[in-house]
């Protein structure tokens, strides 16, 4: 199994969403992120996410498509995000999505941990290669 760590940065740009979600707390972001150290690549998603009433508590749910280098391998893949803020349930898990992986990165499989560090984005990924 592999390890690599290391710092991104990430833009967030709320999109329009459809009017009859307006009302509902649902709102829509694209993503765009440019990874650094070990995972050098930038990253692009779209993310969904709800609030209600308690600013503290929130879902979200993301694809992102990464594209660049790992540990000197090049090639793309996909990340799949399901956050929980609040509540018993709070967590966030992302993990590679199965055989996305193309060119060195072919058969990458994972999970990519985010902390945030003061005011700083890091990333812990943890995967491995094929067989």
């Amino acid at each position: 199994m592999g390890k690599a760590s290391g710092e991104f940065d990430v833009a967030m740009v709320p999109q329009p969403v459809a009017e009859l979600n307006a009302s509902t707390g649902i709102g829509r972001m694209t993503l765009d992120k440019r990874y650094h150290g070990a995972l050098t690549a930038t990253g692009q998603g779209e993310f969904l996410s709800y609030q209600g009433a308690v600013p503290t508590s929130a879902v979200y749910v993301a694809i992102e498509k990464v594209e660049g280098t790992l540990d000197g391998r090049r090639g793309s893949f996909a990340l799949q995000h399901a956050g929980v803020m609040g509540g018993e349930h709070a967590g966030l898990r992302i993990v590679v999505a199965p055989d996305s992986g193309t060119g060195e990165l072919t058969g990458l499989r994972g999970t990519l941990d985010i902390r945030m560090e003061q005011g700083k984005h890091f990333y812990d990924f943890e995967y491995s290669l094929g067989e």
